[in-house]
């Protein structure tokens, strides 16, 4: 019985490894297809989304555990970006998931084997398990005011260096940091999520300057540009 029960339980290790490979296979396909220049082919996906609820199928049945983190985060981060594209094309044509009440805090996905919603895959199994900030670069709500979504998967053996390459485009990116004569404008994002940025001491112009090329002058006054919601359609 112990021999059987073993050999079912690497069964099920094996199957599980290779349903989460499979679901990072196609979703790195899927984003190359569909993703240019931080923009998406909603409309393509809206008139064939076989691929989309392919992906969607398999991302449900796959089981990942934090303490593999890399394996972990990746799912979570390319889920959430693929659900976010699930919520826009059941709506679709729509200008803006805004437009959409209840998009990130209502409407619910089949993912990892759960009904969850957008907000809980960011807040309660990303951000309140792993003290990074670099995930705002890379969870892209639909909007321009995001930064870009790109176009490939977020996968285990890459994703450091994804998040950092993420994070640098967008802290690097006149239109995402707007720096003035004696005053920097940053996305909202550094204000509704202000205590992921000014950790252990440091200021949100202290955490841009840790992936900036050009550095903000120390003294210049920090403020919000509005947020663009419109739709990142191509």
């Amino acid at each position: 019985m112990k021999k059987i029960l073993t050999l079912g339980l690497i069964l099920f290790i094996n199957m599980s490894f290779a349903q989460t490979q499979l679901f990072f296979e196609k979703a790195d396909a899927f984003f190359k297809t569909y993703v240019s220049n931080g923009k998406v082919d909603y409309a393509s996906i809206h008139k064939s989304p076989e691929k989309l609820n392919e992906i969607l199928e398999i991302a449900n049945k796959v089981s990942v555990s934090k303490d593999d983190a890399n394996t972990y985060q990746a799912f979570w981060i390319n889920a959430y970006n693929i659900s976010v594209i699930k919520g826009i094309i059941d709506k679709y044509p729509t200008n803006s998931p805004l437009a959409n009440p209840g998009f990130f805090d209502k409407t619910k996905h089949n993912i990892g084997g759960k009904k969850i919603i957008l907000n809980d895959i960011e807040n309660k199994l990303l951000r309140a398990q792993f003290d990074d900030a670099r995930f705002h670069f890379v969870l892209v709500c639909g909007a321009l005011g995001c930064p870009p979504l790109i176009d490939e998967a977020y996968l285990p053996n890459t994703l450091d260096a994804q998040l950092t390459r993420q994070t640098k485009l967008a802290l690097n990116n006149p239109n995402f940091i707007k720096v003035k004569k004696n005053k920097v404008e940053v996305s909202e994002i550094l204000k509704w999520y202000k205590g992921d940025f000014v950790k252990k001491g440091q200021s949100e112009i202290d955490f841009i300057n840790k992936y900036r090329d050009q550095k903000i002058p120390a003294g210049h006054k920090l403020g919000y540009y509005s947020y663009n919601w419109t739709l990142n359609a191509k």
